[in-house]
């Protein structure tokens, strides 16, 4: 009978070296991913417009990288495009950060603006 040492693997304790081609491979699923993906782009946005839906986010994986497509509500009037940047560069950073993947695309689905409470007080048409 052979002896061997709790978590090392070899014959009388000495630590076992595995080369790293057989050491196997971590996953992580699409479905994480994606809620990395929705909670970034939550973190992103900031506060939410009344009535407005959080940020929520689809992925493809493939291999070591993550294609995401985030839908989002935003308010109006403000810039849109400079909101839908910073929320690409944050959701690629912590998709990069915390699964460890690259985030060649991010889009921004922007997929209803809300007016401003300040903005829906003005009474009349504007030319």
């Amino acid at each position: 009978m052979t002896v061997v040492s709790a978590g090392t693997g070899e014959p009388g304790g000495g630590p076992a070296v595995v080369p790293p081609g057989e050491r196997g491979a971590t996953t992580i699923a699409d479905r994480v991913v994606a809620k990395i993906a929705s909670q970034a782009a939550r973190e992103a946005v900031g506060a939410l417009p009344p009535g407005a839906a959080p940020p929520h986010a689809t992925v493809v994986v493939h291999q070591d990288s993550a294609r995401v497509r985030v839908h989002a509500e935003l308010d109006y009037p403000g810039d849109i495009g400079g909101r839908c940047r910073q929320v690409r560069r944050h959701v690629a950073e912590r998709v990069g950060a915390l699964a460890g993947m690259q985030v060649p695309e991010v889009v921004v689905q922007v997929e209803r603006l809300h007016l401003t409470a300040e903005f829906r007080t003005v009474r009349g048409r504007i030319r």
